[in-house]
Order: structure tokens, then sequence, then C-alpha cells
């Protein structure tokens, strides 16, 4: 009998963002396939004898191929009655969960998708920013600022974001920080735009920068900040309360940065 894999958002790093349903399953599980941007806190749910397999990245090391992951989660299949299969944030957002879950249907193995709490909107709400308001505007786009995941595919057209939308928030993006504020100024964005930078956002470490566009990448690199980090830019920014963000959780990753 083909057992179940569980696409099990697990939010973006706070324990306590996990759901409801993601908590249960990861208690009952009997196969555990996880990535790099998944608390410790999280692993330790799992009951005893529950197989782990870690599919992310460490630092130094290349990624796992995704070919590679999904053989695990098919063979996992044929031998477990509950595999879920944990990933940071949403696993329907920049998390190749779709990708996933074609494989496994595909190959005949049953698969239910649990959403999960994404960091483009957790990191920017624990400093207390809305990533949407009605006094800056009525849209906002999710992006990857990471292009080179499939160098066949055409990159993000920069300039035509900063005509059409009203404020972005940006995932995997301070490796190309700099060619993508030069892309968004050239696009009409003015250099003035407000923009923060949000690092390890919900857990320990957590640390954020609010400057503006024009000098956003200057200061990230001045000020030392890494990935994993969540970009926000456009006047939204300036609606900031940070009397109403909640206080990072004292957790960790299971894998150091």
């Amino acid at each position: 009998m083909t057992g179940t894999v569980y696409l099990v958002g697990a939010g973006p790093g706070d324990p306590e963002l996990l759901t409801l349903k993601a908590h249960r399953l990861l208690r009952q599980c009997d196969a555990l396939v996880y990535d790099s941007l998944v608390p410790r806190a999280l692993l330790d749910l799992t009951p005893a004898g529950c197989e782990r397999h870690f599919v992310g990245k460490r630092r130094g090391h290349h990624s796992v191929p995704q070919p590679s992951t999904n053989a695990v989660l098919v063979d996992l299949a044929q031998r477990c009655h509950c595999i879920v299969r944990l990933k940071g944030g949403d696993p329907f957002l920049f998390g190749r969960g779709g990708e996933e879950a074609a494989h496994l249907v595909a190959a005949g193995v049953p698969v239910q998708v649990v959403p999960g709490v994404t960091a483009g909107i957790a990191a920017p709400a624990y400093i207390g920013l809305p990533v949407t308001h009605r006094r800056a505007g009525s849209s906002v786009t999710f992006v990857t600022g990471h292009e080179e995941i499939d160098k066949d595919r055409p990159g993000v057209d920069w300039r035509g974001l900063a005509r059409s939308s009203d404020g972005l928030v940006i995932y995997m993006g301070l490796h190309n920080l700099r060619r993508i504020c030069e892309e968004l100024i050239a696009g009409g964005l003015a250099k003035e735009t407000p923009a923060a930078v949000i690092q390890q956002g919900t857990v320990r470490g957590q640390r954020d920068l609010v400057s503006c566009l024009g000098v956003l990448a200057d200061r990230v690199e001045a000020e030392g900040f890494g990935s994993p980090s969540i970009v926000v830019i456009g006047q939204v920014v300036e609606e900031r309360i940070p009397a109403c963000a909640p206080q990072p959780a004292d957790a960790e990753m299971p894998i150091p940065f």
C-alpha cells in the first residue's frame, strides 16, 4: 500500500506559527523530509523511530538536486504510511511544492498540501510592517530575487514591476540586490522610495534595516546583512508600526547559515 506524502509549510521560523494541522502530522509521521529553513523545535515533534531525511542546503555545499528529493519521496511512499515533506514558509510559494506535487501524482503517490505562513508576510510583521495598506497603494507583488535556479528561464522584469506594482516583497534577493535596485530605479521608481530588509525574521538573530532604494544595497553590504532575508520596497514601508511587532522566538534553524 502506498503511503501519503504531505507537503507541509513549516512557517517562517517561529515554531508557534506552525498550523494545528501541520503539528498533528508531525506528531504522527513515520518519515520526515525537511529543508534548511526549518526550526529545530519542529524536528523534535516527530515520534521516536521516525526516519529523517535532510534535503536542504548546507553552507558551502551544493543543494540536494530536485530529482533526488523527488526520488526520496517516492521511495518513502513505498515503505511508510505518513510522510511529511516539511518546507520553510509555504510549500506553494517559491518552495518547489508544485514541482514535487506533480511528480508524486505522476508516480501514483497520494499527496496533500498543508499551507504554511510565508516569510514574506511574517518577517515584515515581526518588525511591525504591514505589506499592504490603504494609504500605500492597492497592489503588492511577491517575487524571487534568485534568478540562477534555471538559466533557461527569462529573468524577472524588474523595470516592469517598478511601473506595475505599488509594493514589492522580494524573497532570496540579497545576492542580486544591487542589480535589482538599479533596475527598479531605471524602471521609474524614485531613489527615495522607502525600503526595508529583515534578516532571520521571526527567530533568534532577527534584525532589520529601513532605508531608501537608492542606498539600500550599500547599507546592506556595509552592515553585513545576509540570508535568509526578506526585502520590502514601496511606500508601505512608511506605514511601519514598531510598537505592534511580536517578539522574535528564541528558536534556531537546524543548519547554520
